[in-house]
């Protein structure tokens, strides 16, 4: 059988750099990784599917399997997660003193679809009693002005949502007190440079990320991989040797950062940081795979149904492709 010429587009993550460097092979295929940012790839795979299959936002394809276009199949490859806790700020003249006290405030976030704000307005109301009606919701560019949604939500008419203007940053408006709060993946400008007048709302944010973990078990999910839905139905067999390569490619990573005798990263307790964090997450948190990531995958999908960005409830099982969800057995 021929090969087939595969190009992925994925970011430069220790956990995908051996399948970058051709260290792991994907068996059939000639694979060509492209190492964009996750904004770029994203935006490109929406808007024209510039790519055989790329890393994709968790918020944007729930999205895309609800409308029905652009059509994609993912394979469990999970290669962001983060917890969120961290990313939400607030004006420190806002009054905002704990996470109920954003019901009724002006809250920015770059976009609506956004998979980190699906997991902060979703532990926001269920962790923390917060009204998302009663929210007046901000959207636009948090550092650059002009950014909208890279799909446009169907969304309830009971949702206060403003773009905000074309020469506006989420940012400024933060710092200027034209917003009370922002929900974000990125740190905002002010924030990074100590501006008195923005804050986190969770100071012992890690305190507060292990408590709900250990609480829940979930470490949140914010990126699959997808194919475009014509080049797997073309080839179907090439999802699961994919599947496998990203899996072998994770698995040296993590070899390679229990290296004792030569730190591969500049941090100096890096191992001990790595035991700690096993102690509070067990022993594969970045598992891939859909019943390793079944509770977290269901929340997602309750938390993107019941803020509006889907019609309908998915069905986890249906998102990711077929092969993908068994392991053959000798």
């Amino acid at each position: 059988m021929a090969r087939v010429s595969i190009t992925v587009a994925c970011w430069d993550y220790d956990r995908t750099r051996p399948l970058q460097e051709g260290r792991v092979p994907v068996e059939g295929v000639d694979l060509t990784y492209l190492p964009f940012r996750v904004e770029e790839t994203f935006w490109r795979m929406l808007r024209y599917q510039d790519f055989d299959a790329a890393e994709m936002s968790m918020g944007s394809y729930m999205m895309s399997r609800d409308k029905g276009t652009p059509r994609f199949v993912a394979i469990p490859v999970f290669p962001s997660r983060a917890f969120r806790h961290s990313g939400i700020y607030i004006h420190t003249g806002s009054g905002i003193k704990e996470a109920a006290d954003l019901t009724g405030k002006r809250v920015g976030v770059p976009e609506y679809q956004m998979t980190a704000a699906i997991w902060q307005r979703g532990i926001l109301q269920h962790e923390y009693g917060v009204d998302l009606e009663k929210v007046n919701w901000f959207t636009g560019g948090e550092e650059t002005p002009g950014r909208e949604e890279k799909l446009r939500p169907d969304l309830p008419e009971t949702l206060s949502i403003t773009p905000i203007g074309p020469d506006q940053t989420l940012s400024s408006m933060l710092e200027s007190g034209d917003i009370d709060a922002l929900i974000s993946a990125h740190m905002p400008s002010p924030f990074v440079r100590r501006s008195p007048k923005v804050a986190r709302l969770f100071p012992d944010f890690r305190s507060v990320e292990e408590d709900y973990f250990r609480k829940t078990g979930i470490f949140p999910i914010m990126h699959t991989v997808v194919f475009r839905e014509d080049v797997y139905e073309c080839h179907p067999w090439v999802a699961q040797n994919l599947y496998k390569a990203f899996c072998e490619s994770k698995r040296l990573c993590a070899e390679a950062m229990y290296e004792y005798s030569a730190l591969k990263y500049m941090l100096a307790w890096s191992v001990e940081q790595m035991e700690k964090e096993k102690e509070v997450l067990g022993p594969d948190p970045w598992a891939y795979g859909l019943e390793a990531n079944r509770n977290v995958l269901e929340t997602l999908v309750g938390y993107a149904h019941e803020q509006g960005l889907t019609k309908q409830l998915l069905d986890v099982d249906s998102l990711f492709a077929p092969s993908t969800l068994n392991e053959f057995k000798v």
